[in-house]
C-alpha cells in the first residue's frame, strides 16, 4: 500500500450529541487513519418533525457551526444530518451547501446528497429504507430520492422522535430492523440517521441481510473522502467502500 498521500483532515457539523462517536471511530477505520474534526451545531428542540428539523438545518445554525470550524486546515466539511438537509428539499440543501462552501472555502456536502451519491456509486436502481423517523419525514426521504430517479421499492418508519432515543439502539436491534425491511428485489438498503449508531456493525449488518447496506454516517464519511480527493477502496466499512469508482 502506498503512503504517499497525507492523511485526510475532515470537518463534521452534528447536531446535538447522539452517535457523534461514529465520525472518529470511521477516521481510526481507514487506512491512512484521518483527522476528524466535529463540531456540535445547536438547535431549539431535539424532535423529528419538518418545523425541528428546519430550524436546525437553518444557514444561521450551520454559520455558526462553520465558523468554529474555521481555520482548522479541514479539506472538506459536511452537515451530518440526513432530515435536517432533506426536508428543506433540493434548494435547501443547495443553500446549506453554499453557506458552508463560501465560508469555509473547502468542498462541502450533506448527508443526503451523501445518500444519493452512494447509491448510485453502488448502482442500485431500486432500494427499501428502513428509517427510524415518524412517517411524514420518511416520506420527505423518499421524495428527495426520487429527484435522483432512485426507487424506493420499501419504506418503513420507525416512529421514533427524538435522536437522544435514537442513539440508544443497539446493535441486535439495528440488525433486526435492518433484516426486517431487506426486500429481495431491493438492490441495497438504506438506513438514514446519522443519530444512529451503525458503523461498527457494517459488516453483520451486511452479513444478515446478505445485500449492501448505507447508513448515514458511513455515506457521510464516505462524501466527506470524496470531496477532498482521498477515497480509496478500504475493508471492513461495508460494500460502499470496497470499490471506489
Amino acid at each position: 500500500m502506498s503512503h504517499t498521500s497525507a492523511p485526510a483532515r475532515l470537518g463534521f457539523l452534528y447536531p446535538g450529541h447522539a452517535a457523534e462517536d461514529d465520525y472518529p471511530l470511521l477516521g481510526s477505520m481507514v487506512e491512512p487513519p484521518a483527522q476528524v474534526t466535529l463540531v456540535h451545531t445547536e438547535f431549539l428542540e431535539d424532535a423529528h418533525t419538518v418545523e425541528a428539523l428546519s430550524e436546525m438545518g437553518s444557514v444561521s445554525r450551520l454559520s455558526k457551526g462553520a465558523e468554529a470550524l474555521a481555520g482548522s486546515a479541514i479539506e472538506s466539511v459536511m452537515w451530518t444530518s440526513t432530515s435536517a438537509s432533506f426536508v428543506l428539499g433540493l434548494d435547501g440543501i443547495r443553500q446549506q451547501i453554499d453557506t458552508l462552501e463560501k465560508l469555509l472555502r473547502v468542498p462541502a456536502s450533506t448527508t443526503a446528497m451523501a445518500f444519493a451519491r452512494a447509491v448510485k456509486a453502488i448502482d442500485a436502481g431500486k432500494v427499501a429504507i428502513a428509517a427510524t423517523y415518524p412517517e411524514d419525514v420518511a416520506q420527505r426521504f423518499r421524495e428527495f430520492l426520487n429527484h435522483f430517479d432512485i426507487e424506493v421499492v420499501h419504506l418503513a418508519s420507525r416512529g421514533i422522535e427524538t435522536a437522544a432515543e435514537v442513539s440508544t439502539l443497539e446493535k441486535d436491534e439495528v440488525i433486526n430492523f435492518a433484516l426486517a425491511n431487506t426486500r429481495n428485489h431491493a438492490d441495497a438498503l438504506l438506513i438514514p440517521d446519522t443519530a444512529l449508531h451503525s458503523v461498527a456493525w457494517l459488516t453483520d449488518l451486511e452479513k444478515a441481510t446478505g445485500k449492501p447496506v448505507l447508513t448515514a454516517n458511513q455515506v457521510s464519511f464516505w462524501e466527506a473522502l470524496r470531496l477532498c480527493g482521498k477515497l480509496t477502496p478500504q475493508s471492513g466499512l461495508g460494500r460502499l467502500f470496497e470499490s471506489v469508482p
